[in-house]
């Protein structure tokens, strides 16, 4: 079933638009028409809502009728589908509506019982819809290509319907899949029992800074002040988090985990697969060797990683970097100005090397009003794209801070809109949803693009080194952090599949030994101290997700290789990355990558990656030396 698409959130605060400054104390009201979106595209009022709401209310109950009955020709084969699926593509125009209402204004009740109604019916879609696969898996595949043959209309779900048999060795009877379903009420308990305890019920050790002033360690405070650039503060927030706040926890943490990953194994095992990591991996086919060539490529470039250590001791005048030392700033911060218009002109600019047509799209949504730039009361917070209502263009919440960071979540942005134009520009919708193995390639290339850029036109090595600094931390943190979880994940699930013990001590000793490979520890690189260990239990996607956190480097990864093809060869590699951008869930992730250009099973994008980020600290070294 078609998931509505993810939205990617970035908490922002302050606004400055036209000398005219907004912190979220003005009305919606009071906001130039220009910088909000139009969303009478989709209504022009709440009536016209709820004529669509009606008519889905009844396409649902049409939907019924076909139960039972999918088997019988390839006529209610076909309409089966039909329904089905437009059904979801006026239940996306729906609550993409309902949703983004409600965000402009969260005080507002009757936007959010209209957000509710949408969301009720998306369940009773769900619900009505929940024969269509089963049916297709007792069919016999000669006659579905029978089907086929006969009605040509159902040439538009070939892929759907393909990607359905294909999951049939892994699909169980109708009772044993209720059995499995009925597991998710205990399974997604240790979900929850984490963020309670966490987040309200864990203590929150006090720490007392060299101002004098004492804090209360939560996962906000300790986000804030590890960044300190007293580093005494850092250290002994740190050391204060992980052993006061997780340490005396461990085992509880560990329990809960571990529970977590066996109902990982539980679902595997029983889906016929022999591991878990098969098992996430095979729901977008991709190849087990995808994940494990990330982990060995990211082992064999560990030697930049460590370059990338030595610069930062460096450059924040340390004789020896700490593990505590990693995320305070290794260069000063510059004080960019854009107003909303400023930034419109700019990425016009810095989006010149992908074609006159992507350009001319984006000046569209400035143009077009599809983005909702500034903070007003009630407004949700964040970033994200929409592109759900698949017969409009997509839609951006922002909130704007005049600030580089905002320029830069734009750009972000403004790549899954473009993904999610052009694929709903050329795919039929139920082919238009693309998978978040993909997402962020896009969106991660618009960044690239822009950091680029800014150093090219930056006016003096200040401004040249904080662009330069602020994306070698985020090489650091996506590619090699991201992986360094990624094979934690790996090592814990290894432990169940393996019928090995696994306790919260178990997995603070796996992590650290990890830890300290990744960042050098044995060669003095980096030191990790011992209370690093239980750094693990305050990663939230451990227990809130499954074999996820790899794709945030491997996107990364990808989608600076095709940037920089994109720079070096122009129009030709453009063209090939066109085949992500139009392609949304036409094929598989790992085939739509390859037809862009990037072999995801070679070491081509690594390579290409690593070569950047020592690109990047060859400017940053020369500049150094300069001064």
């Amino acid at each position: 079933m078609k998931q509505f698409p993810s939205l990617v959130k970035l908490f922002l605060v302050l606004i400055m638009i036209n000398n005219f400054s907004y912190s979220q104390n003005i009305e919606r009201s009071e906001v130039p028409l220009k910088f909000k979106w139009d969303n009478s595209i989709l209504y022009t009022n709440i009536d016209e809502w709820n004529i669509d709401k009606k008519l889905l209310e009844s396409e649902i109950e049409k939907l019924k009728y076909f139960n039972g009955k999918m088997k019988n020709n390839s006529y209610v084969f076909y309409k089966t589908l039909r329904t089905y699926f437009d059904a979801y593509k006026l239940y996306y125009k729906i609550s993409d509506y309902a949703f983004r209402l409600s965000d402009e204004d969260l005080r507002i009740g009757a936007n959010q019982s209209l957000n509710q109604q949408a969301t009720n019916l998306g369940t009773q879609l769900g619900e009505a819809a929940s024969f269509i696969n089963p049916e297709i898996l007792s069919i016999e595949k000669n006659t579905i290509n029978k089907f086929f043959n006969e009605k040509n209309q159902l040439s538009e779900f070939h892929f759907y319907v393909n990607d359905v048999l294909r999951m049939k060795e892994h699909t169980l009877s109708e009772n044993e899949e209720k059995v499995l379903a009925s597991a998710g009420l205990i399974t997604t308990t240790m979900n929850e029992v984490y963020s309670i305890f966490d987040n309200a019920e864990k203590t929150n050790p006090p720490v007392k800074l060299s101002t004098g002033e004492e804090i209360e360690l939560n996962g906000a405070s300790y986000s804030k002040y590890r960044t300190s650039e007293n580093r005494e503060d850092r250290e002994k927030v740190m050391n204060v988090m992980f052993t006061e706040g997780y340490r005396k926890y461990q085992n509880t943490f560990g329990a809960n985990l571990a529970g977590k990953i066996r109902a990982d194994y539980f679902y595997a095992k029983n889906r016929k697969y022999n591991t878990v990591l098969e098992q996430s991996l095979d729901v977008n086919k991709i190849p087990v060797g995808v994940y494990t060539n990330l982990v060995d490529q990211i082992h064999k470039n560990l030697p930049t990683l460590h370059r990338f250590l030595k610069l930062k001791a460096k450059m924040l005048g340390v004789d020896q970097l700490h593990y505590y030392d990693l995320y305070a700033s290794m260069v000063k911060n510059v004080d960019f100005t854009f107003s909303i218009d400023e930034g419109q002109n700019l990425l016009l600019e810095v989006f010149k090397p992908m074609g006159e047509e992507y350009v001319s799209t984006v000046k569209r949504s400035f143009d077009e009003r599809w983005i909702d730039y500034v903070p007003t009361k009630g407004k949700s917070s964040g970033a994200y794209s929409s592109g759900a209502a698949y017969d409009f263009h997509p839609f951006i919440l922002m909130n704007w801070t005049d600030d580089f960071e905002s320029l830069s979540t734009l750009a972000h942005e403004l790549g899954h809109t473009m993904h999610s134009y052009y694929s709903n520009k050329n795919q039929p919708f139920v082919n238009a949803q693309y998978a978040t193995f993909v997402a962020e390639i896009a969106s991660t290339i618009n960044e690239t693009l822009l950091n680029d850029f800014m150093v090219k036109k930056a006016k003096n090595d200040e401004e040249k080194l904080y662009i330069l600094g602020t994306y070698l931390d985020l090489m650091r943190s996506t590619i090699f952090r991201q992986v360094s979880f990624a094979e934690f994940e790996w090592e814990i699930h290894k432990r169940v599949e393996n019928n090995e013990p696994l306790t919260g001590e178990e997995m603070s000793k796996i992590y650290f030994e990890i830890v300290k490979k990744y960042y050098g520890h044995d060669s003095n690189i980096c030191i990790v101290p011992d209370y690093v260990a239980f750094e693990w239990a305050y990663i939230p996607h451990f227990i809130g997700y499954t074999y996820y956190v790899y794709q945030y480097s491997t996107s990364l990864i990808y989608a600076t290789a095709l940037a920089e093809k994109i720079v070096k060869e122009g129009q030709p590699a453009i063209n090939e990355f066109y085949n992500i951008l139009n392609g949304g869930s036409s094929d598989y992730p790992i085939e739509l990558i390859k037809k862009a250009g990037v072999d995801p099973l070679s070491s081509e994008a690594f390579d290409i990656a690593i070569s950047k980020m020592n690109s990047v600290m060859d400017q940053i070294e020369s500049i150094l030396d300069k001064k």
